[in-house]
């Protein structure tokens, strides 16, 4: 068991399947309690039941992140369940990527929905927690993404720089008490091409996608940010396929 990790309470937002879920196993093994959030219920609840199986601890919230009153009430339960929060993993995302010209308008709307205003409600509902317990981490997930910009995904990576902003912005108010992890992975294995509707960047996408690492190698690196000293803050991590050229 990883001493610092052991006890803590670690929320995580979209945690019904790829890093998400990842992180939630290898967290509870490492002795967390997790609190799951994603608005797939039943992936869930399965995914609970197999770590209580496992001896660890686990609880269930449905969470839309676009919603503000739902991360508020999935910090809440949190806070009912355990007395307190840890660490917020700002894990949902989304990325329907298109060409501009395509003027796939209400998918650009959803990922700033998911991806800015997701991260920005669990922002709003954690900080006042951690400010009073003087203590709590932030991880928020960016991407490669948040690095560099290709066709297709103009959009997609303007959310993700924005994660880089709102996260600098963020350490540099907290002050000493409360830490905060970007964690920008290259292409992985998740479900988040399967969001993308235009037929082109679709199959694009899936083939660049063979080269994906799995989950869990994400996973292990926000297990990394969290367990070291209280002192330490891992600011960010990129992590992507050796192979990688972006």
């Amino acid at each position: 068991m990883t001493t610092n990790i052991q006890g803590k309470v670690v929320a995580i937002t979209g945690a019904s399947s790829g890093i998400g879920e990842a992180t939630a196993r290898l967290l509870a093994q490492q002795g967390a309690k997790v609190v799951l959030g994603a608005r797939r219920v039943d992936r869930l609840e399965a995914l609970a039941s197999e770590l209580k199986a496992k001896e660890g601890e686990a609880r269930v919230r449905a969470l839309d992140v676009t919603k503000r009153e739902d991360v508020q009430g999935f910090v809440d339960f949190t806070l009912k369940e355990f007395g307190r929060l840890d660490v917020l993993i700002n894990n949902a995302g989304v990325m329907p990527l298109s060409l501009l010209e395509m003027l796939k308008v209400d998918e650009w709307n959803r990922m700033v929905d998911v991806n800015i205003r997701g991260v920005l409600h669990g922002i709003a509902a954690a900080l006042p927690v951690m400010k009073r317990q003087k203590a709590g981490q932030f991880i928020n997930l960016s991407s490669i993404g948040g690095h560099t910009v290709s066709p297709t995904a103009a959009v997609y990576c303007a959310t993700k720089f924005a994660v880089l902003a709102l996260s600098e912005g963020l350490r540099q108010e907290v002050g000493a008490d409360i830490r905060v992890t970007v964690i920008s992975p290259g292409v992985t294995t998740s479900e988040l091409a399967e969001s993308i509707s235009d037929p082109n960047a679709r199959e694009v996408m899936r083939e660049f996608r063979k080269g994906a690492i799995p989950a869990e190698a994400v996973a292990r690196s926000i297990s990394y940010a969290i367990a070291q000293p209280a002192d330490v803050d891992v600011s960010e991590i990129i992590i992507r396929p050796t192979a990688s050229p972006y």
